[in-house]
């Protein structure tokens, strides 16, 4: 029996000039793991007069990450952080009970052409950190652990796995794992998963049980630590999961709880403007009944 639990296709959104691949949440699998929001932006080329503009806008009880292949990002935040996010580095943002914040292309890319590329993620907090204090972390593309072993070039950029830990905070067990095989070979790694597992195919291909997948397919395990398949020639897969929580999650735009009644005093505080604002930005989102939450121009 293949291992294979569910395949969810990437459901691309065309939103102007710039596309996003929506891989989690899907309506017959809402996480995976903490893991509850995954969206592939791009890839994407942008002219010299099409910028990436996403206004403040509000998060609580889950952390963001950022992981970009192409392009960089300019991060700012209600803490008064202000970072620019290139490849292969990691932004981390805990909401907690409430943050702002807002993402844009860089000023000194804003007038020549550029590509932009990567993942944006979130991960649920536990129940009793859902109303932690919001903090940021940015880790910077060296610092992310990576090694060879069997043929593969693997990093580990968030959580534990492989007997190491990735200087990325997160709060609960949990592994996002890159893996690239320059020649197709045999990866056996479920010894060292746990918890529920996702597989995201970015390039190449993977083989399993006499199937073929490719790019933009996200593969849940149904038992991740008999996660195991072949790869072709210059294939990258992102392998994320962990233990997930007892309890359900709820999440409605840019919030996610495990209490409804959170959700809405959320929805109000955005409504009434009671989040704290973002130092050195302007304007806001509008909560998506009132308009979209991403803005390219």
């Amino acid at each position: 029996m293949s291992n294979i639990g569910m395949i969810i296709e990437e459901r691309a959104a065309d939103i102007g000039n710039f596309f996003v691949g929506r891989l989690l949440p899907f309506r017959q699998k809402r996480m995976v793991g903490p893991f509850i929001f995954i969206d592939h932006m791009g890839p994407a080329d942008l002219k010299n007069y099409q910028n990436l503009d996403v206004p403040p806008h509000p998060h609580i009880g889950l952390s963001t990450l950022t992981y970009l292949f192409e392009g960089a990002i300019m991060h700012r935040d209600s803490l008064g952080t202000a970072v620019e996010i290139q490849p292969g580095a990691v932004n981390w943002m805990t909401a907690g009970k409430g943050v702002t914040h807002s993402e844009r292309t860089p000023e000194h890319l804003r007038t020549s052409d550029k590509k932009l590329h990567g993942l944006q993620i979130w991960v649920a907090l536990p129940k009793e950190l859902e109303q932690t204090e919001p903090s940021f972390t940015h880790v910077a593309a060296e610092d992310i652990p990576a090694w060879e072993q069997d043929g593969m070039q693997l990093k580990l950029i968030a959580g534990t796995a492989f007997g190491k830990t990735s200087p990325v905070p997160v709060h609960s067990p949990q592994y996002f794992i890159k893996i690239i095989t320059p020649k197709g070979q045999k990866v056996a790694i479920g010894k060292d998963l746990y918890g529920e597992s996702g597989l995201y195919i970015l390039e190449g291909n993977m083989l399993s049980d006499g199937n073929t997948y490719g790019p933009k397919q996200l593969l849940v395990a149904r038992d991740s630590t008999l996660c195991e398949f072949e790869t072709t020639d210059h294939t990258t897969v992102f392998i994320f999961g962990g233990a997930p929580f007892p309890e359900e999650r709820f999440i409605y735009w840019n919030f996610v709880s495990s209490d409804r009644a959170t959700i809405e005093k959320a929805k109000q505080d955005w409504l009434e403007q009671h989040f704290p604002p973002v130092p050195g930005d302007t304007g806001f989102v509008p909560l998506p009944q009132q308009s979209p939450n991403i803005k390219i121009k």
